[in-house]
């Protein structure tokens, strides 16, 4: 597959020509860029795909092992509720670094560091010697997920400028079966290695290792892949569109908090839900297994919420279905945690692909590419913002009343907004109409 897509990328790379139809390197005192290489090209790839893999594993691992880290570190409810809390913050806080980083090493320079940071980040947390230095570590971790998160679509961008939706497809599949398959093996893999939690989590320090190689060969070349050359010299010469008063938009408001919202949902069941099922019963390699089965079911609904959404007018239908799946979800969690997983895990899987679905409507609900990505900015960095309390609050919760009945409550109590705001971001309406521009009457 890799070897087809540096195929297609050499042979679509286009040519670079003066007006009078002279290749630059006809010119006297010019040098003729080089001509994408298939080994560069496959070495992307295979960087887009390792890197991706690594988006996720600290996280879901963590939650299929939290048992045996609070009994490990002697963590309360509530610090285990913050930890939790940890990855929206750090989403938050870092990936606004990501492009002025990027600007000044280069994206490349900039994912290999974050895949650095994740390597030594996992391969410290275990071993950091209580729960502050476990929690720097997390930190570490997850700054380097951060400015990947943030960087990885540029680096799409850059070198597949034909190729956005497989290559994001790629992407979006490596992201959603790196997170399933730690929170499957993650719980098999510690009693293969003895039982300690602590190798456990750190083995996933491997995995992010690799994922550092294939950038190595890259990070000196800065400047834009020759397929994309010609694209940004034509953005060059196009006028930069006024800012957008973004704020002033209601649409980009309900979007903000329908991200926010659906992000809360996500972290509480990649942080909780394998505690609640072990809580229930249900032996921790199977709640691994059921945490598993709710992240994979992003690997193909990523690819078909998107262009179901694309196709309507108005995106309020997914997100009533969605979030029906969710009170179900939670509904069944409630009354038959044990007797009913596996459908549990399945209807809240479905649920949490209203992350796809809000990437998609930031895209619909803009005109041209500079409102998508101020949009975009906006709505994820408030997003993250918005979701950091909720896992904190059910970690809180699960602490002072002994059971789960009030952090479903709460799960549950949130997915309503989620609808409501998630409808009216939904209709069929442009934040350039709404917001007007920066100097505009």
């Amino acid at each position: 597959m890799m070897d087809g897509m540096a195929r297609e990328e050499t042979r679509t790379a286009p040519r670079s020509t003066a007006t009078s139809g002279a290749t630059t390197s006809d010119r006297p005192g010019t040098t003729a860029a080089p001509p994408t290489r298939a080994w560069a090209t496959r070495l992307v790839v295979l960087g887009i795909v390792l890197s991706a893999l690594n988006l996720r594993p600290a996280i879901t691992s963590l939650g299929a092992l939290l048992e045996e880290v609070r009994g490990g570190l002697g963590m309360s409810g509530g610090v285990a509720g913050l930890l939790t809390s940890v990855p929206p913050l750090c989403f938050a806080v870092f990936g606004v670094t990501a492009p002025r980083l990027a600007r000044r090493f280069g994206p490349v320079a900039v994912v290999c560091a974050g895949m650095v940071a994740i390597t030594v980040g996992l391969l410290v947390r275990p071993y950091a010697g209580g729960t502050a230095g476990f929690l720097a570590a997390s930190a570490l971790t997850l700054m380097g997920i951060a400015v990947s998160n943030v960087l990885m679509p540029v680096i799409v961008k850059r070198w597949f400028p034909d190729r956005v939706g497989s290559m994001t497809g790629l992407y979006s599949m490596a992201l959603a079966l790196g997170t399933s398959v730690a929170a499957a093996v993650t719980v098999p893999v510690t009693h293969a290695m003895g039982g300690d939690w602590r190798s456990g989590l750190a083995v996933w320090a491997g995995l992010a290792a690799a994922a550092v190689l294939p950038w190595l060969p890259l990070i000196r070349d800065r400047g834009p892949a020759p397929a994309a050359r010609a694209t940004e010299r034509q953005a060059r010469t196009e006028p930069q569109a006024p800012a957008l008063r973004i704020t002033r938009s209601r649409t980009a408001w309900a979007l903000a908090v329908f991200f926010g919202l659906q992000a809360t949902a996500a972290y509480i069941t990649m942080g909780w839900m394998a505690q609640i099922f072990r809580d229930a019963g249900v032996s921790a390699g199977t709640a691994g297994l059921l945490l598993a089965v709710t992240m994979v079911m992003g690997v193909p609904l990523a690819f078909v919420i998107p262009r179901l959404a694309t196709r309507l007018p108005h995106q309020g239908p997914i997100v009533l279905a969605l979030g029906a799946c969710g009170l179900a979800g939670y509904a069944g969690l409630y009354l038959a945690p044990a007797g009913g997983a596996w459908a549990w895990a399945l209807l809240l899987g479905v649920s949490n692909c209203a992350f796809p679905l809000a990437l998609t409507m930031v895209g619909m609900r803009a005109r041209t590419g500079a409102g998508v990505a101020q949009l975009s900015a906006f709505a994820q960095s408030t997003g993250y913002l918005i979701s950091i309390p909720g896992p904190l609050l059910v970690g809180v919760l699960y602490q002072h009343s002994g059971g789960w009945g009030l952090p479903l409550a709460l799960m549950a109590a949130l997915m309503l907004p989620q609808m409501a705001v998630g409808v009216l971001a939904g209709r069929d309406r442009t934040v350039e109409d709404e917001a007007g521009v920066e100097g505009g009457a």
